[in-house]
């Protein structure tokens, strides 16, 4: 079975909160958000920021959840024999032997990651900010965010495949 490195997933759920404060930082994107998304300071002044804290970590455990099966293509071929080892035939078994840390690095899972930035996140912020009325400026900086956010996401999560091993690119 492949292992889960549920350290990585813990990992890249901050991530969120760390770009999220230099993204939405004043001096950065922070005050034309708040513009463009109609939100004030009293308003999040007088809202429970340990609960949004802590949903928004947990939220980002399911995207780092979601992320290991875009960056770390293993899972598919676990996928193609219904995600049973033991039922498998010897060639997944040899398959596996010869690919199992195959792309398995920072770089990749960036990249595949960012992939999923511009082809779904961006077309599901324009999607709901048509509906919504709101301008292309949200959507580019709600999925500009996102983008970068996943991005590191998706590398923390590909590269740290275990607890004693980091790929920054893939190992020739």
């Amino acid at each position: 079975m492949l292992p889960t490195n549920f350290f990585a997933i813990l990992t890249a759920a901050l991530v969120p909160l760390i770009t999220g404060f230099i993204w939405y930082h004043p001096k950065v994107f922070g005050t034309v958000w708040m513009r463009i998304a109609g939100v004030s300071e009293d308003k999040i002044k007088k809202s429970n920021m340990l609960f949004i804290f802590l949903f928004s970590i947990f939220l980002s455990i399911l995207i780092g959840m979601f992320l290991q099966f875009v960056t770390i293509h293993q899972f598919g071929a676990l996928g193609m024999i219904g995600g049973n080892e033991t039922l498998a035939k010897t060639s997944y078994t040899a398959f596996m032997n010869e690919y199992r840390m195959a792309y398995r690095s920072f770089g990749h899972g960036a990249l595949h990651s960012f992939m999923t930035g511009i082809f779904f996140v961006f077309p599901l912020f324009g999607i709901n900010a048509a509906f919504e009325r709101k301008t292309w400026k949200y959507v580019m900086l709600n999925a500009g965010y996102w983008t970068i956010t996943i991005t590191i996401m998706g590398g923390i999560i590909c590269g740290w495949y275990a607890l004693d091993g980091f790929n920054l690119t893939t190992p020739k």
